[in-house]
């Protein structure tokens, strides 16, 4: 049995996708391309994106981590009854920041200010690497569909070959009988008495 011959996947876009091979967007034509070199689509994408990050960015995932974390409020609320408990307990009239705490407050303010600006870097670094992973994903189910595709074609060259190997051989079986029949004579074989 001959194996089919190899798979031309930018020449069967146009079956696949309704559209011919030079209609098609730069993803689908790369990962066409990547399909029939049978090359992976996508490396490790989280390695590739750790790659490309700088210190000020790992440094705003850090501090967003932290800020919303459990043990960022549990210290933060230590802090903040210390701070209490010091200026209005311990110290009493000779506390540094008295009620109504006007210096813890200018202190939360700068903490908020600066807080804010760093979780939102952090946030919109996140959504660009969502972004870039969904593109990853998005390529790699295409490749996906398009090896299911290309199988389907496969298989279906096989059956097709094989059906016209099994009437090929239907055929060579229908004239050998025809053959006997003639050598023997209509009459068929001869029965025994």
């Amino acid at each position: 049995m001959t194996h089919p011959k190899a798979l031309d996947y930018l020449g069967s876009a146009s079956r696949w996708f309704g559209r011919h091979a030079s209609e098609l967007d730069a993803t689908t034509h790369r990962v066409l391309t990547l399909a029939s070199r049978r090359q992976i689509a996508v490396e490790d994408p989280n390695r590739r994106l750790e790659a490309q990050t700088s210190y000020g960015e790992r440094l705003a995932d850090q501090v967003a981590s932290f800020g919303g974390s459990w043990r960022f409020i549990i210290i933060f609320a230590a802090a903040l009854v210390v701070w209490v408990f010091t200026n209005s307990g311990i110290l009493g009239k000779d506390a540094f920041d008295p009620y109504p705490y006007i210096f813890l407050n200018l202190i939360l303010s700068m903490v908020a200010a600066i807080q804010a600006p760093v979780i939102m870097m952090s946030q919109n670094r996140q959504a660009s690497k969502d972004r870039l992973m969904a593109g990853y994903d998005y390529e790699v189910n295409l490749k996906a569909e398009v090896e299911i595709l290309a199988l389907h074609e496969k298989m279906d060259a096989l059956r097709a070959e094989q059906m016209m190997t099994v009437i090929s051989q239907q055929q060579t079986q229908i004239e050998l009988l025809t053959r006997l029949v003639a050598e023997r004579g209509l009459a068929g074989p001869e029965m025994p008495n």
